[in-house]
């Protein structure tokens, strides 16, 4: 019997391998997709590894197999794998994007990778490493020397990670494309010559055949961008496009007359900003949409089929006339068919109703829920305790966080004043959010969202006056994306005055939990606060921290910065992934930036909650 086991255990791997290594040619041929020999529609939902837990990426890759879908495609974010300048990291945490990859082709589904540079996404600084702004002389999304050598170097290192994954390789990756809504960019700096534009353009694409990559190539740009996105030898497809006339009409023109008919970018869902309300897209409007595609042989990929999270510092931000900031939520559940937590939703049943063969899988099993009722926090330390422990820098005027060589988080500028003064402060350079404080006491709120740059102040003698800032997020989309430092970037003003000489700046970028061993209760209302406390669990699932009790600040859960929250809403909840859970103790602790009340405990639902504006709370 034993003997038995083991024979068919040996051919059940070896199945398995000969399964997983199958190879498949592709080709974009006589207007069609042509996978071996044989016209396809691509039937495609995009999701990204990095804003989904590690153990969770089969799942999720299952269910969107499950929907009866074929592939999936994903952007490739320069500043998770380039930690710092010409430190590569793809193999820790939810980095590790070959094997992301991997899990795909074993679940049957093919690779639609998009490396950028530029992802825009939603993500911080549209997937840019916040340190290029350093290089001297180096523009991003320009033509100019520094700057293309980093995307050289980027595309070399994701080439070595992901080369044997290549189609042409064996792999399951069929397409990649070439940059990002190029064309929306033009359209947006027309202070730079269309030439100019299109050299770099044709520079970037040029590097990404050089290190390697030998797959069919595509643009995707909003079916009106196309004389600044398209790139000669690379499939033209529109964004968003529903209207089919129109969509071939313009493939048409930019490809000799001929398909194939894709749209990169349909949008079941819509992205959120924090401060506004949450977006939806209705079934039925999405049901009937890919029905057309269908009909009329249009590929399609669903941008988001699953959004999932942006963990830790990793959201990024947009802007409008009103705002100059306009963050993006934690949450990036995006209305998508599959939700943040992975839960097969209305849209998602309808959409597999639709696109299921009989050869399409059942739908995976949910993830368990738990609720935690009462975490007691045991600690509350005045953030100031743990600044009292840095060394500052001091300089005569405050300084960006670039050019404190911080990326993220939050920076304490502080100020000793030897001769009172009052009268107005102007922040006009602040970048992004402000508590100001006088001798401890907090005067005001300031923030680039709220356009709130000023307020009245008054500085006695021998007084202090610290500014704690908080990055929430660069621009991911836009002309300003070039204008992304952060910090307070232009001079402080009182009462008509520069102040100058002497500024102490504090780095807290809260890149690991702070730790609160040998802290004491400090904690006060109306002060920065951290608090500490731990639960245990005999049971691990899925659960939403429920913050509307809170103001603003993050919070980690076992040193996993799980994400920002924000009164104004719309969301009130935090997602933790049960897989970041752990039978027996759990550690959580929450840094409070405004903590008007002293909080005492907080407790977890299982049910998200991303539709609730209290925008009295931010003002």
């Amino acid at each position: 019997m034993k003997k038995y086991l083991f024979v068919s255990f040996l051919l059940l791997t070896l199945a398995i391998s000969v399964n997983a290594q199958v190879k498949h040619t592709f080709a974009i041929a006589d207007g069609n997709f042509v996978l071996d020999g044989k016209s396809i529609q691509i039937h495609s939902g995009e999701m990204h590894y990095a804003r989904i837990p590690k153990p969770y990426w089969r799942h999720r890759l299952k269910m969107m197999k499950a929907m009866g879908l074929n592939a999936v495609a994903t952007y490739v974010f320069w500043n998770y794998h380039e930690t710092a300048p010409g430190v590569w990291d793809f193999k820790s945490d939810n980095k590790n994007i070959a094997e992301y990859i991997k899990i795909a082709q074993e679940e049957g589904l093919l690779v639609i990778l998009r490396p950028g540079p530029y992802v825009c996404a939603e993500w911080e600084f549209g997937g840019y490493p916040w340190f290029l702004q350093k290089v001297p002389n180096m523009v991003i999304r320009g033509n100019n020397p520094q700057y293309l050598a980093a995307t050289k170097a980027y595309f070399t290192a994701l080439y070595g990670q992901v080369k044997n994954l290549l189609v042409t390789n064996g792999g399951p990756i069929i397409m990649v494309q070439g940059e990002n809504e190029f064309g929306s960019y033009v359209a947006q700096r027309k202070d730079i010559p269309l030439e100019d534009h299109k050299k770099y353009s044709a520079a970037v694409f040029q590097q990404l055949k050089d290190v390697g990559f030998n797959v069919p190539f595509f643009t995707s740009d909003g079916s009106w961008l196309f004389e600044g996105g398209a790139l000669p030898g690379a499939l033209p497809t529109a964004n968003g496009e529903g209207d089919i006339t129109k969509l071939k009409d313009v493939v048409n023109k930019f490809n000799d007359g001929k398909g194939p008919y894709m749209v990169a970018e349909f949008y079941p869902g819509w992205l959120d900003h924090w401060a506004e309300p949450f977006p939806k897209v209705k079934t039925e409007s999405t049901v009937k949409q890919t029905q057309k595609y269908l009909d009329n042989n249009v590929s399609f990929n669903y941008y988001m089929v699953h959004g999932g999270t942006n963990f830790g510092f990793t959201s990024g931000a947009n802007y409008d006339n009103k705002h100059d900031i306009q963050p993006d939520l934690t949450s990036y559940d995006y209305d998508a068919p599959i939700s943040e937590a992975g839960w097969a939703t209305e849209k998602y049943n309808a959409l597999r109703e639709l696109l299921k063969k009989p050869e399409t899988p059942a739908v995976p099993a949910k993830t368990p829920i738990i609720t935690i009722p009462n975490i007691v926090l045991s600690k509350a330390v005045d953030l100031e305790d743990l600044k009292n422990k840095i060394t500052p820098v001091n300089a005569d005027k405050p300084l960006s966080f670039e050019e404190l060589n911080q990326g993220h988080g939050y920076v304490w500028y502080s100020k000793k004043f030897n001769q009172p003064i009052s009268g107005k402060l102007e922040l006009n350079g602040l970048r992004d959010y402000a508590l100001v404080y006088v001798n401890g006491v907090k005067v005001a709120e300031l923030n680039s969202y709220y356009k709130r740059y000023e307020c009245e102040i008054d500085i006695p003698f021998n007084a202090t006056l610290d500014i704690v800032v908080e990055n929430m997020g660069r621009i991911n989309y836009g002309a300003k994306i070039i204008n992304s430092t952060k910090g307070i970037i232009s001079p402080v003003i009182i009462n008509g005055q520069t102040i100058t000489d002497n500024w102490d700046m504090y780095k807290l970028p809260m890149d690991v939990v702070p730790n609160l061993t040998a802290a004491k209760n400090t904690a006060t209302a109306g002060r920065p606060a951290i608090y500490q406390g731990s639960f245990n669990l005999t049971k691990t699932g899925d659960t939403f921290l429920d913050m509307r009790d809170w103001g603003k600040g993050v919070v980690f859960i076992n040193g996993i910065n799980i994400g920002r929250y924000w009164s104004v809403g719309p969301q009130q909840t935090l997602y933790v992934p049960g897989c970041w859970l752990k039978s027996g103790k759990n550690d959580i602790v929450i840094f409070e930036q405004k903590n008007d009340v002293l909080q005492k405990s907080v407790k977890s639902i299982e049910t998200p909650i991303l539709e609730e504006l209290r925008p009295e709370k931010g003002l």
